[in-house]
């Protein structure tokens, strides 16, 4: 199963449960519900971090191989280097 099928997968289940929270008349239940949904939606919104921090480290680590000539062999040392460097900018 990829990321995006993730996504849609919990986007639906927030929607379900947001859904939910309106129909039950317990209050409990209903709290419940939109605690879930909640839950959900910090996990959806780490999700989507992760996949923009790491499109964001394969355009770095991109940049740097062809700025030093598109050397063979040595993409592992670009990908460390754009995420050092991405990380870095974070702490800023």
């Amino acid at each position: 199963m990829d990321q995006k099928t993730d996504e849609g997968k919990l986007e639906h289940q927030i929607e379900l449960a947001e859904r939910m929270v309106s129909t039950v008349t317990d209050r409990t239940t209903a709290q419940r519900f939109r605690a879930f949904a909640q839950e959900l939606a910090r996990i959806l919104q780490a999700l989507l971090t992760a996949r923009r921090r790491k499109q964001e480290t394969k355009a770095r680590a991109y940049q740097l191989w062809e700025n030093a000539g598109r050397p063979s062999g040595r993409d592992q040392e670009f990908w460390l280097q754009a995420e050092r460097e991405l990380k870095h900018n974070d702490t800023d």
